[in-house]
């Protein structure tokens, strides 16, 4: 049995591409090569039907490690807490105040972008502290 060694994340949404602008800020991704043929993802969209125009929006690790972050239109809102959520690790290694600093250093860089602050996991006998966040379009992550 072949195993998988590469993997999408999807995110259901109402503006993919200002959601996927917002993930290529947070994780430093780069929207994919531009379709051959077209000098821009904007000539490239403009050759869609209309209602398929701007109803998903990608962003890659430039490195080539991470996932395919890939974002689509829905005509539904955000309703309950995500069942899935991405965790962007800021403070792998660090304790205590340490750790804590990070966090907040990394969601004050965020919140301009954007990003909402929603509560503190603290500390305990087993975890270290996560921040947990909401993107520009209310869809939980952490930071930890």
């Amino acid at each position: 049995m072949a195993s998988v060694r590469q993997f999408q994340v999807t995110f259901d949404c109402a503006e993919p591409e200002r959601v996927a602008r917002f993930w290529c800020e947070v994780l430093g991704y780069v929207a994919p090569p531009v379709p051959e043929g077209f000098a821009t993802w904007d000539d490239f969209n403009r050759t869609l039907p209309p209602e398929d125009q701007g109803s998903w929006s990608a962003c890659v690790d430039p490195s080539g490690v991470g996932p395919r972050l890939y974002f689509q239109r829905v005509p539904e809102g955000k309703v309950v807490k995500n069942r899935l959520h991405l965790c962007v690790r800021v403070g792998v290694g660090l304790k205590g105040e340490e750790r804590l600093a990070a966090l907040e250093a990394e969601c004050a860089r965020l919140i301009p972008l954007g990003a909402v602050r929603a509560y503190l996991l603290p500390a305990d006998e087993v975890n270290e502290s996560t921040l947990v966040m909401q993107d520009i379009e209310g869809n939980e992550f952490c930071l930890d």
